[in-house]
């Protein structure tokens, strides 16, 4: 197709030595031009004769020099990065990224020639709940209601181009339940975000974020932890609506040959499940339905129903198309960027580049055997707390021998008061019949008769993950703006000594019986026999327990149950698991790089710094992180609802 006309201009406008009206933009030569669709076209390239592929537009050396011909000002906002790029960001914004109100920030103007250019993409942020406040100007109650009823489904929060699915991060500001009594503030949310549908839109506003030293962060779906897709003041890179999902019945690289899907960024677990199901095998995507498979699921690892037996998300990766912080388009895999390939997998999202899609391996469709149950303990349902602390401590000890099985339990204790709640949501081994899943579980059955806990569990056998999957696993709530969690890596080696066992189930069972909820999975992620080395954590590897651990409060206990959580409930586990995940972790870990990346943090960091070495990509725990800050926070939880800058 060629270069995309620009029938007048294409650039922008905020120095001294162009003169901006309303609508106009003057050129160095004295032309005076009105910035619209017309004079304005999309900056992008169609390089591959597909345009239905999101990599088929891009932005080229050839569209800037056309833009560079028509004489405009501050062209190079939109430059691929050079070696002046650092002092440059330096002397806009010093040490801090640019904010609103700073004399850098880009005027009105210039964000009308961005959205011009990306062809309509860029959206001015109007947060999620602005609908059920009367002073926000787009108040409507049929809407805010909507807002209200889904507030806790994930689609609710993925499908809005800021909306994050942990509200604490971005200040709890302009809450829809608030909209009666208090005022609609923008808060922790981006300033700008961009829809994006092609590699050319992101090249632009990463270009222009690194050169006018923009805060740029990354959200797909916004199912995220620790507040590493929102931002105060920050152009936002939204890659929801890259929803490619092609087959491919065959594809041969070094270390593999068989079937694979190229999955682009937005895809989701739902939607890799369904096409997986429909085309008869099996694919490996995560637990929660609205996870984004290639965001930072996979980027942060990926622990899924299957790892026991093919290990993590990251683990399945067999290309990977990027854009990197200096704006160009590139593919990693076994053969070409090869360091890069290795971070992208595992190394933690929104920290080397924005991924625009990956390939990745399928497999043969496969039974899943399980159970599921729910059991409420305490005297009077019939279960002291001593019998159901044993048959935990019974249960746990097995963990090793059920992951050599490839077992996958996933399962929910909550302290009730008056006991616990376990349940069991669900126990699932991929590749095993019923019969044999029976036979697992049998002896533990057995071993609990004897000390009085007794149940019925609900067998399942399903002949794919699909059915297994939307059966039997729970549906996850989200937007809970007072609770938090940590996690901790347990290794199979923890179970050689007995003494040490003990310390460590005693010390699990001591914080939950404080008022710790316990999210736990027997699993491991043993990197799958003839795989490529990447960098997930090495903790999972060794791992036969991962625990999700963390608790809610109201507004008097906020500090302190923020405070245990960290340094209280999180050091006294890490004793016996230093490892945690870092996309379930604690965002105030004190050691983050050891914990969530294990031996592989220091190769990381010195890939970090030569392909970004000036930090456009940053997110609260990504490798590197810990050279900035974000101002005005309390000292026991970073919120990302301030400037932020370097220490």
């Amino acid at each position: 197709m060629g270069i995309r006309s620009f029938t007048r201009a294409a650039l922008l406008l905020a120095g001294a030595a162009s003169l901006v009206t309303a609508q106009t933009i003057v050129s160095d030569s004295g032309a005076v031009v009105t910035a619209n669709e017309e004079t304005v076209a999309p900056a992008a390239e169609q390089v591959v004769n597909a345009a239905s592929d999101a990599n088929a537009f891009q932005l080229t050396d050839a569209v800037l020099a056309n833009l560079t011909s028509l004489q405009l000002s501050n062209i190079s906002f939109f430059d691929f990065s050079d070696d002046s790029e650092e002092a440059e960001a330096v002397k806009r914004g010093s040490s801090c990224k640019v904010m609103p109100g700073d004399v850098w920030w880009p005027t009105k103007l210039t964000w009308k020639v961005f959205d011009l250019l990306t062809g309509g993409a860029l959206i001015e942020t109007v947060p999620i709940g602005a609908v059920c406040y009367p002073s926000s100007g787009v108040y409507n109650a049929g809407k805010c209601q909507t807002i209200k009823d889904g507030w806790a489904l994930s689609s609710t929060h993925s499908q809005d181009p800021t909306s994050i699915m942990s509200p604490l991060f971005q200040g709890e500001t302009c809450m829809p339940e608030d909209g009666a009594t208090s005022t609609c503030k923008l808060g922790g949310f981006p300033s700008y975000s961009v829809e994006i549908r092609n590699v050319a839109q992101i090249q632009l506003a990463i270009n222009f974020a690194r050169n006018l030293n923009l805060r740029l962060v990354v959200k797909n779906t916004g199912h995220d932890f620790l507040g590493k897709s929102t931002g105060a003041g920050a152009l936002s890179i939204w890659t929801h609506k890259l929803k490619t999902l092609d087959y491919m019945s065959s594809i041969k690289t070094t270390s593999y040959t068989g079937p694979a899907f190229k999955l682009g960024a937005g895809v989701q677990v739902f939607e890799l499940y369904e096409a997986a199901n429909k085309l008869g095998v099996t694919a490996v995507g995560g637990e929660c339905d609205g996870v984004g498979v290639t965001g930072g699921f996979i980027a942060g690892g990926g622990h899924s129903p299957l790892s026991s037996i093919l290990g993590l998300g990251a683990d399945q990766v067999l290309s990977i198309d990027v854009v990197l912080p200096n704006g160009r388009f590139v593919t990693a895999d076994e053969k070409t960027n090869t360091d890069l390939f290795w971070a992208l997998r595992g190394g933690g999202g929104a920290t080397f580049g924005v991924v625009t899609s990956m390939t990745v391996k399928v497999y043969p469709k496969m039974k899943f055997a399980g159970a599921t149950w729910t059991v409420l303990s305490g005297d009077a349902n019939g279960i002291p707390d001593k019998t159901f602390w044993a048959a935990m401590y019974a249960y746990w000890r097995k963990f090793p021998q059920y992951t050599d099985l490839g077992t996958y339990a996933y399962s929910q204790l909550f302290p009730t008061g008056t006991g616990y709640l376990w349940i069991m949501t669900p126990w699932l081994v991929p590749g095993m019949s019923l019969v044999e899943f029976k036979a697992m579980i049998a002896p533990l059955l057995a071993e609990w008769k004897t000390i009085g806990f007794e149940l019925e569990p609900t067998y399942f056998e399903t002949d794919n993950l699909y059915d297994a999957w939307t059966k039997y696993f729970p549906f996850e709530g989200v937007a809970r703006k007072n609770a938090r969690t940590g996690s901790r890596l347990f290794p199979k080696s923890q179970w050689d000594n007995e003494t040490f066992l003990v310390a460590m189930m005693d010390e699990v069972k001591a914080v939950v019986e404080e008022g710790c909820a316990l999210i736990q999975y027997n699993i491991n992620a043993a990197a799958p026999k003839g795989s490529v080395p990447n960098s997930a954590n090495s903790h999972w590897r060794d791992t036969a327990w991962y625990a999700i651990m963390g608790a809610g409060w109201d507004a008097s206990t906020a500090e302190s149950i923020n405070r245990k959580i960290t340094s209280n409930w999180m050091q006294r586990l890490k004793a016996f698991a230093p490892g945690g995940y870092g996309n379930e972790g604690d965002v105030m870990e004190p050691d983050f790089g050891p914990a969530f990346f294990g031996t592989n943090y220091d190769r990381l960091l010195q890939i970090k710094k030569k392909i970004d070495p000036t930090d456009v990509f940053w997110a609260p725990t990504a490798v590197g992180s810990d050279r900035w800050e974000i101002r005005d926070q309390n000292e026991w939880l970073t919120l990302q609802t301030g400037r932020l800058c370097k220490k």
